[in-house]
């Protein structure tokens, strides 16, 4: 056996060798690397590209949210995948009587901190942002029935809600529900709106919140977007229109007439 060439062969400087580095990826995960290197990676990257679209839409543009309660039957149904319009009060407009929204009711629902670490709000808030998943619980969905300036009144002789004097027929409350078994008499703040839910009777509002720090009124720049659709399931398409119930309603103190 050549003993000096094994010598001379353990004296030469060593030479990095090809192949996967000590530690990397690669080498630790195999199996993954060979799927992201091969027909998988397209696909994983197309997958990411469309995962970030949906959540860059859900933030800017149109949010979907799940119906947890029957509170705003029969308009919407518990377990109803709605589309929230974030872009309806964007530019200029705003919230108008009649209008379906979704807002966040820290505040003036509920004064209750956000629950959990912040990564996983995080991941709560995507889950939810793409509707797979009900929203926090500080996240509540009413119609407007009043907006800042307006005398709001419940109930008439005739057992009907009133705003700035001018008696309210609601054709979308709950069958057999009244306007309000509480009655109430109240101002709406400006920069705020009075939210009642369409079942009266399951549903805890602006009426139940009047005695809490926020006075139950919820402030226009917490509103997240309007309800505008129905999009799940398929046999509920449909769209949510405003109500025409207060087109004879004027502004407070003044003719008969639109307001907003």
């Amino acid at each position: 056996m050549d003993t000096e060439a094994q010598h001379t062969e353990r004296d030469l400087p060593s030479t990095p060798q090809p192949g996967p580095e000590r530690g990397s990826r690669s080498a630790r995960f195999p199996a993954l690397a060979r799927y992201l290197e091969g027909p998988w990676r397209k696909a994983v990257a197309l997958l990411a590209l469309c995962l970030l679209f949906l959540l860059l839409l859900s933030h800017f543009v149109v949010q979907p949210f799940v119906i947890p309660s029957g509170s705003m039957e029969p308009t919407l149904k518990v377990g109803d995948r709605v589309l929230v319009n974030k872009l309806a009060y964007r530019f200029g407009g705003h919230p108008v009587r009649g209008d379906v929204v979704v807002f966040d009711g820290r505040g003036s629902f509920t004064d209750e901190p956000p629950e959990g670490n912040p990564v996983g709000r995080a991941l709560r808030s995507a889950v939810a942002s793409l509707g797979l998943r009900e929203s926090e619980g500080n996240v509540y969905v009413k119609r407007v029935v009043g907006v800042g300036g307006d005398r709001v009144v419940c109930c008439d002789k005739g057992g009907r809600l009133q705003v700035n004097g001018t008696p309210v027929t609601e054709a979308y409350v709950y069958p057999g529900d009244t306007p309000s078994q509480v009655p109430f008499d109240i101002v709406v703040p400006d920069g705020t709106l009075f939210v009642l839910g369409d079942h009266r009777s399951r549903s805890s509002d602006s009426r139940d919140h009047l005695g809490s720090p926020g006075g139950g009124m919820v402030p226009v720049d917490h509103v997240v977007g309007r309800v505008d659709w129905i999009g799940w399931p398929v046999g509920r398409w449909a769209e949510v229109p405003g109500s025409g119930a207060f087109a004879r309603v004027g502004a407070p103190g003044g003719p008969g007439g639109a307001h907003g």
